[in-house]
């Protein structure tokens, strides 16, 4: 099982992983990276179970990503949780629009975040 941190923010992407880092030890790969271009092209050699993709970033965004991702790739299967720091309606619809499975809004909780890593991959 893989789990994709997208986040062009070096601090976030470590916080992230440090939340998740437990999952290693149940057999659970963590994958990084830094902007919308460098997760697509992992996401579409690993084909990574859950991605935790920052909205705002440089190249392509994450509902970019995201729309790609599930519309393009027709990858469905591929859990995408989006992490932005805007909490408007405006762009919690837009996540649904592109298929975004869930929506968490920054400050996140670290328990929260390895609590849907947990049920994404039934561990």
């Amino acid at each position: 099982m893989k789990i994709l941190i997208v986040d062009d923010e070096p601090h976030l992407r470590m916080l992230i992983q440090q939340t998740l880092e437990d999952l290693e030890d149940e057999g659970v790969e963590l994958l990084t990276a830094t902007n919308g271009e460098e997760a697509l092209e992992t996401i579409r050699t690993e084909e990574p179970n859950l991605v935790f993709l920052d909205v705002m970033m440089p190249k392509k965004n994450g509902f970019d990503v995201c729309d790609a991702v599930k519309n393009e790739f027709g990858l469905t299967h591929v859990h995408i949780v989006l992490l932005t720091a805007k909490g408007q309606e405006f762009d919690r619809l837009r996540g649904q629009q592109v298929g975004a499975d869930l929506y968490m809004t920054k400050p996140f909780d670290p328990d929260a975040l390895l609590a849907k890593a947990r049920e994404v991959l039934g561990l």
